[in-house]
């Protein structure tokens, strides 16, 4: 492998781009990966998902430089388990869940309390989409149900969710939209609306860069297929959206790859490292 290769960043989002519509990574990906890693390749990961799902998904890959999750809110070191990077809100958070419950609708509160991270929202309050969300997350040690929105402003807050209908939700993310760091999609898997809220600080591109500054990388090469990607193609070097992305994203990025379900991101990386 050249040594100019050993000095590029590849970031690959992981639902709907490196996972597979199974929420997992096929053994051909598996095992690309962890041969281009071994040979040199500089490889992480940048996801809306915590560390304990991502690397749930992500164990049949050898990866050891850190990953960005939850959108970029924190940056964890793979090794250790330990977050190296990190944003939280100020004060505005309890005015963003104050604005919502005022409105009826009951958020996913993120935060972390006495060194442990938990999601936090009022059981009885839950919308369809949240509870499917809160199934799927069943035996998550995360997972912490509360009896009253009162609960939901406890500990160091980093990023707020609601599913709700798109109508009920708009609003909002006009409101917050200019002055923190919105996300405003239907899932890819459930198809239900979602918006996430974050600190302005908060994105997967400064913690893209952040991290190729750290690594002393000097490219950055990047996957996506979501719009909360959309910010890490424009930071990028270079960006690749698989073929089931969104409009939007394929005429944001350099080229459009494969699908999700057809390896576009180790087939690939395949290609482009052992022709270089």
């Amino acid at each position: 492998m050249e040594e100019a290769e050993l000095k590029t960043l590849y970031l690959s989002d992981l639902d709907g781009t490196l996972l597979n519509s199974s929420q997992k990574t096929s053994q051909f990906t598996n095992k690309t990966i962890n041969k281009l890693v071994s040979e040199g390749m500089i490889f992480s990961y940048a996801t809306a998902r915590s560390w304990s799902t991502a690397s749930k998904v992500t164990s049949g890959i050898n990866v050891s430089i850190p990953a960005i999750v939850y959108n970029g809110a924190f940056v964890v070191d793979s090794v250790t388990n330990r977050k190296i990077m990190s944003n939280y809100f100020g004060d505005e958070a309890g005015e963003i869940i104050d604005r919502m419950v005022n409105n009826g609708i009951y958020p996913n509160v993120y935060s972390v309390r006495d060194d442990e991270e938990k999601f936090s929202f009022v059981a009885d309050k839950m919308t369809r989409g949240m509870a499917d969300f809160v199934e799927s997350r069943k035996g998550d040690s995360r997972t912490n149900p509360v009896n009253s929105a009162s609960e939901l402003y406890k500990g160091d807050i980093f990023y707020i969710a609601c599913i709700d209908e798109y109508e009920r939700l708009l609003p909002l993310y006009e409101k917050y939209k200019a002055d923190l760091h919105c996300i405003f999609q239907r899932d890819i898997y459930s198809k239900e609306q979602w918006l996430e809220i974050m600190p302005k600080s908060t994105s997967k591109s400064a913690a893209a860069i952040r991290l190729k500054k750290q690594l002393g990388c000097d490219r950055l090469v990047v996957f996506g297929d979501a719009l909360n990607d959309k910010d890490l193609f424009e930071c990028a070097d270079e960006s690749y959206a698989v073929s089931n992305a969104a409009a939007e994203l394929k005429e944001a990025a350099t080229a459009v790859i494969g699908s999700n379900d057809d390896d576009g991101v180790a087939k690939w990386l395949l290609r482009r490292i052992k022709n270089e």
